[in-house]
């Protein structure tokens, strides 16, 4: 009834002219179409103007035929502008199929559909705003046509529709983001280019507040950073700046939503993109105050990566930001997750790159020193990192482990803890021991106190049931007291275990666990004076103990005789009557020495510069004195050493076992002890070894023996037979 009642106020040609193929009749007809609908408008005759925009949009625009669509979209343009003022109670009838003409297959009818759009834009202005989200989305699209002539309809429609919202006090911004945030995700770079410009538009109007729904956004805009063209970058990037500067200036800002964005952003593969977020992220940490610290450890996690990147520019910023994130001091009350952040700093400790692995280093030390009691309820996680960090091929992060290990072992029962974790982790890894081991011990002993060091070590290896491990371990331990630099203090006092309690009691420490390997008691004895105790060992040396690692032992300390840590030794040669020990026991070593090996001919070198002197003669004159030794005196006691050695006692049988509280023979009988488990040990390998040789060559010769018997079966009866007979 409507459709006959439309008919029937618009004349025929008009209608046929309105579905022309020619534009021209079908503007004159829309032109006409506007006349009738002024009329009706005039008399307020509403329901005939609906009539009118049904049998449009019936008729027409939801035609089969692309020269009605056409039609009905000019027509409805120039029902709006008819109307005028009045449009507005219509438009819930006339944008719809103008809308849905946008995803029309005809080109040219999208191209009308943007015309018509425009028109009826013009008109109704403000009014137009409560079909903004479907206006938007529909722009969204055609930004993206295929066809040009549509890309610029749409364009100028888009500005239009720019110019409506700004002036408008009816547009809402929060109906309007859950479809902005929708359509950030999509990649079309025409589409992306309509995005920023609406999010600049928008943020350009004071009444909006864009900033307040920036982390709807946020991610997209980031995203936009990596595109291939170089204009949608540079748009991004200007309206990223744009809000940055707005959040330096605005006092409320929800950093938090922000601060997840940025840190995923910062490991970005796009190098802009990395740079623009570590940017952001320190400008946050500048600016973001309590807000931030629940965020601290996610904000690590990403800055440093960064501070190993491979672009300087991004180094640089992420360094500062490290800097002054360190410069915060955060309480847990407040939400600062220490936990947290140790394990992104743990976590960051199996980084490729040694500027972070330093840096995350750096943090489990400042959190060691601020909050030490919640670090060490993760004592054996860190424990465990610290110790696989020893291996690194860095020596700067190998002496900060030391340092955070040192940080750790303050407390008295941390301390054993980390030398028995140290241990157990040389005992694993030989090849640390080998490479990192010195390097380990000495800075120990410099941030730890060196005998203190030494004497737990000592303590651990004297119950060490891995006699080989403790053999290696004792060798090691003994070369690094004869040659660093950071244990001459404990040189020195052991050079006084003859005379000074302290010396003995660090000596007899040593003493138990040095037993392990022969080499290390005669060196330990010779550094600390006991040359008739070092003679002693020498002389239970069994062929057993003579092998070539004992030799190899052996060349090492005669070389290292040679080096400022012995010179007293040497000097004490002056005297041969005085020190008859000191030259036994070096007599002795050089009669374990090949004679062709080089430190053979350094000691005999050595001996043939000492003055002339009869062991034969000395023991004599003694004997016919009856004065023991000890009471000689040698030009005034002015010449080398004045510190008694063990020696000096001679053959009193009153003082030989004894000297400074120290039983040398009781000594002497646990080095043959501990030796003993050593030969019975080394059997133990060498028998096995053996049965297990042995037990292969049986299984070989039983298995032939089968094959030959298999092969002599046939003829066994009569072999059998023969024998009998015999």
């Amino acid at each position: 009834m409507a459709t006959a009642e439309a008919l029937y106020l618009i004349p025929a040609a008009v209608l046929r002219n309105l579905s022309d193929k020619l534009y021209e009749k079908r503007k004159n007809a829309a032109l006409e179409l506007e006349g009738i609908v002024k009329q009706l408008a005039v008399a307020g005759d509403h329901d005939k103007i609906t009539a009118v925009i049904n049998l449009l949009t019936n008729e027409y625009t939801y035609s089969p035929q692309a020269n009605h669509r056409k039609g009905g979209l000019i027509g409805l343009a120039a029902v709006t502008v008819g109307l005028t003022s009045e449009a507005a109670q219509h438009l819930e009838q006339i944008v719809p199929p103008v809308l849905n003409s946008f995803s029309d297959q005809d080109s040219r009818v999208r191209y009308y559909a943007c015309e018509a759009l425009y028109n009826i834009a013009k008109v109704v202005r403000g009014d137009f705003i409560v079909f903004f989200n479907q206006i938007f989305d529909a722009l969204c699209k055609l930004s993206a046509d295929s066809d040009a002539n549509v890309q610029s309809a749409a364009h100028l429609l888009d500005r239009l529709v720019k110019d409506i919202v700004t002036e408008s006090d009816q547009f809402s911004i929060e109906e309007f983001i859950p479809l902005l945030r929708e359509r950030m995700n999509v990649l079309n770079p025409y589409v992306r280019q309509f995005l920023v410009g609406w999010i600049t538009v928008l943020d350009s109007v004071p009444d909006i507040d864009m900033l307040g729904f920036l982390p709807d956004f946020l991610d997209g805009l980031f995203n936009m950073l990596s595109d291939n063209s170089h204009e949608i970058r540079q748009q991004a990037d200007s309206a990223l700046s744009e809000f940055l500067q707005e959040i330096k200036n605005s006092p409320s800002v929800d950093y938090g939503r922000m601060a997840e964005i940025l840190v995923q952003r910062a490991g970005s593969q796009d190098e802009f993109t990395r740079l623009t977020a570590i940017t952001w992220i320190n400008e946050f940490v500048k600016l973001g105050g309590d807000q931030l610290v629940p965020y601290y450890a996610d904000i690590l996690g990403a800055i440093l990566p960064c501070i190993s990147d491979k672009e300087e520019k991004i180094r640089v910023v992420a360094r500062e930001t490290n800097e002054e994130l360190r410069g915060i001091e955060a309480d847990p009350a407040e939400g600062f997750d220490v936990g947290a952040i140790l394990s992104i700093a743990m976590r960051q400790m199996s980084s490729e790159w040694e500027s972070t692995r330093i840096e995350a280093l750096h943090w489990m030390s400042i959190l060691l020193n601020r909050h030490r009691s919640e670090v060490l309820v993760f004592l054996n996680d860190v424990l465990e990192t610290l110790l696989k960090a020893l291996s690194d091929p860095s020596d700067e992060v190998v002496l900060l482990v030391l340092k955070v290990h040192a940080c750790i072992a303050e407390d008295p029962q941390h301390f054993r803890q980390l030398v028995v974790f140290l241990v157990h982790n040389f005992q694993l890894d030989h090849s640390l021991l080998e490479k990192r081991g010195a390097l380990i011990i000495r800075r120990l002993c410099v941030l730890l106190d060196a005998e203190r060091v030494y004497r737990e070590l000592s303590t651990i290896l004297e119950g060490e049931s891995d006699l080989d491990f403790a053999s290696i371990m004792v060798q090691a331990l003994n070369l690094i007291l004869l040659t660093a630099s950071e244990l001459s203090d404990l040189r020195d006092l052991l050079k006084q275990s003859l005379v000074n309690a302290d010396g003995k009691n660090l000596f007899l420490s040593l003493y138990a666990s040095w037993c392990h390997s022969p080499m290390a008691i005669i060196s330990l004895c010779l550094l600390a004076q006991a040359y008739q105790h070092a003679s002693s060992v020498i002389h239970l040396l069994v062929e057993e103990d003579i092998n070539v690692k004992f030799l190899v032992q052996l060349d090492k300390l005669i070389h290292l005789l040679e080096t400022p840590t012995f010179a007293y030794l040497r000097l004490q040669l002056l005297e041969p009557g005085r020190y008859i020990w000191l030259l036994k026991a070096l007599y002795g070593l050089l009669m374990l020495l090949p004679q062709q090996s080089a430190a053979f001919k350094i000691l005999r070198t050595r001996l043939k510069t000492v003055p002339s002197y009869s062991f034969k003669e000395e023991s004599i004159r003694r004997i016919s004195s009856g004065i023991p030794y000890s009471q000689f005196n040698y030009g005034g006691g002015g010449g080398g050493s004045q510190i008694l050695e063990e020696g000096d006692l001679n053959e009193n049988p009153n003082s030989l076992d004894m000297h400074n509280g120290i039983n040398f023979a009781s000594k002497l009988q646990q080095f043959q002890q501990i030796q003993k488990q050593h030969h019975l040990h080394s059997k133990s390998q060498t028998q096995s070894r053996f049965v297990s040789t042995s037990s292969a060559k049986d299984i070989q010769i039983a298995e032939e023996s089968k094959r030959s018997a298999d092969l002599n079966r046939p003829r066994s009866r009569s072999s059998h037979r023969g024998l009998g007979h015999m």
